[in-house]
């Protein structure tokens, strides 16, 4: 496995006028791994993807991508990049096939074509149909096409199923794992945590533009941190456990009690030890609920995209 860095991403700063959109980011993907960039929408997700190719310039900090300065060399970063925006904009005056093989000859005529008719095939995607007359899901299968077709040694992807059905949700991201083990690496931005779960070897976090965690998703899941149900055979004053370090009650019922427990549990068990318990029920967290404990209060203000 190579050692150099897919991407590095090192203290970026981009504003918006007035609006900080990322405010010191570091962030690095390993080449050949697929890493899901986790945050609700304006975060700052969107812009990191952005300053990656060089479409907007940021106002401070270093990015390499596949090792080149992509403000330097942003045609070499784009040769070996496969880019999918998360807003599809598409001119509607020329066919699916139409478009995609404007795109190839854009670069350079190297794309198989029978590899974009098995992606099309596998998305249920007609190459014949005029742009103007799809769907905003046909869209983005087109979108995620022209990401694909070329075989690109890094893939960058904002929001890749959104506007998708189960079913072609789940056919994306196979086409991604697939793309993984080809040797790609993977980048993508999402907000729907059960596909970043289900995908991604690592999970980067972002909150008000920047990276709040980055960690294997086993280890955010499976981290010390546990949903415990109590259940007692009489009334309990489980207001004693709240002191306990660690504890935090999360609801309370006469006979029962459900508690959020951080670290070693021997405290805890201590403590119940004074009740007479009927059943004890330990549950480890979601990814999902990992996220959540860090937008705890709602959505930052002066977040953008």
């Amino acid at each position: 496995m190579p050692t150099e860095a897919a991407l590095s991403i090192q203290g970026l700063f981009k504003s918006y006028g007035r609006v900080p959109a990322l405010r010191g980011l570091d962030l690095e993907v390993k080449q050949g791994e697929i890493l899901g960039f986790l945050g609700p929408n304006g975060a700052g997700k969107t812009t990191t993807i952005r300053c990656l190719l060089d479409l907007i310039r940021p106002d401070g900090g270093t990015i390499r991508v596949l090792g080149l300065d992509p403000q330097a060399q942003p045609v070499a970063v784009k040769a070996r990049c496969g880019y999918l925006p998360g807003e599809l904009a598409l001119q509607d005056n020329t066919t699916v096939e139409g478009l995609l093989r404007y795109l190839s000859r854009l670069r350079g005529g190297r794309v198989d074509w029978t590899y974009v008719r098995e992606l099309a095939g596998r998305l249920e995607l007609d190459l014949k149909r005029p742009l103007k007359n799809l769907s905003k899901g046909n869209k983005q299968k087109v979108g995620v096409v022209q990401a694909l077709m070329h075989r690109p040694e890094l893939l960058l992807l904002d929001e890749p199923t959104a506007g998708l059905d189960p079913l072609m949700q789940q056919e994306v991201l196979k086409l991604l794992r697939e793309a993984r083990s080809n040797g790609a690496t993977v980048f993508f931005s999402s907000h729907i945590i059960s596909e970043v779960e289900e995908v991604a070897e690592r999970v980067g976090i972002i909150r008000q533009g920047r990276l709040v965690e980055m960690a294997q998703v086993a280890a955010l899941v499976h981290r010390a941190l546990r949903r415990v149900t109590v259940r007692f055979r009489e009334t309990v004053d489980a207001g004693a456990l709240a002191g306990l370090p660690g504890v935090t009650v999360l609801s309370a019922e006469p006979a029962g009690v459900t508690l959020q427990v951080q670290g070693e549990m021997d405290g805890l068990i201590k403590a119940l030890a004074a009740w007479p318990v009927v059943d004890m029920e330990t549950v480890r967290p979601s990814l999902e609920e990992v996220f959540l404990a860090y937008y705890q209060g709602g959505p930052a203000s002066g977040e953008v995209r």
